[in-house]
């Protein structure tokens, strides 16, 4: 469901390309040390987009690591880590294994079952260091999944609760930039389950799967295309808003390049 931002070339300078792609490698170097080089698949931009925003809003120092990346071999590449690369990490393991957990409840797909398990030793040590918000992020789950087995047709619902489950991961530290954080994330949220559905709609439809869009085309299908369109640059505005109330030591060009530019892809 994540993996809606994207870093834009096209707006980013040479210089910042280069300090994204090294968050980027932080993040999966990060992944790799949980549960080994089938961390590579967890990667997604969302979460990378957050450890640099984490980063400027706080100030970290950055580790600089060289390693030799079995996807590109022959050269070294540059990797920044620190807290917020940690701590991101284990979010993102966080969402994936109640994600494989899902996909695999009727007992089907050997493969994501076997994959699973593989990370249960990662998930229990998160739960043992961060508590509070995996329970957070498991009733936010259990309420989505609630939500799906009664075919909730309120879009707006469902969208929020995977707002609230980013809110919490935006939630690092609880301080004076609390608000805007948890703010920008619920947004967030809200866009990526919303673009999630707008982009699988016409797979959920041949597969019968739930998506509280369908119900929004079946009833209005004139007005459909400018419903979504409208909802989804609501919530980047107001995800944009909150980022516009953060005191950014660094990263803020880049991070407003953005979520400002055409990084954001409804097509």
């Amino acid at each position: 469901m994540l993996g809606f931002i994207h870093d834009n070339h096209k707006m980013l300078s040479d210089a910042e390309q280069e300090e994204y792609k090294a968050f980027n490698c932080g993040l999966c170097l990060e992944l790799r040390s949980l549960v080994g080089v089938k961390g590579r698949m967890l990667l997604n931009c969302d979460m990378t987009f957050l450890i640099i925003l984490l980063t400027g809003l706080y100030d970290l120092p950055l580790e600089e690591q060289r390693f030799l990346c079995p996807g590109h071999p022959g050269k070294k590449q540059l990797a920044y880590v620190n807290d917020a690369t940690r701590y991101v990490a284990r979010m993102n393991l966080l969402l994936e294994y109640h994600r494989l957990q899902d996909a695999t409840k009727d007992g089907s797909n050997l493969s994501k079952r076997t994959l699973a398990k593989s990370y249960r030793k990662a998930y229990e040590a998160i739960c043992a260091e961060y508590p509070e918000k995996v329970a957070a992020v498991e009733e936010l789950i259990r309420k989505m999944q609630d939500a799906a087995a009664r075919r909730e047709e309120n879009m707006d619902v469902v969208a929020g609760y995977m707002g609230s489950m980013l809110s919490e991961f935006f939630l690092w530290k609880r301080d004076e930039r609390q608000k805007n954080l948890s703010d920008m994330g619920y947004y967030l949220g809200k866009f990526i389950y919303t673009m999630s559905a707008y982009a699988n709609l016409e797979e959920d439809t041949k597969r019968a799967a739930y998506n509280p869009l369908l119900l929004k085309k079946n009833c209005n299908p004139e007005c459909y295309e400018v419903f979504c369109r409208q909802a989804l640059s609501s919530m980047v505005a107001e995800c944009a808003k909150s980022f516009d109330c953060l005191q950014m030591v660094s990263y803020e060009e880049m991070l407003r390049k953005i979520l400002y530019a055409d990084a954001w892809k409804t097509e």
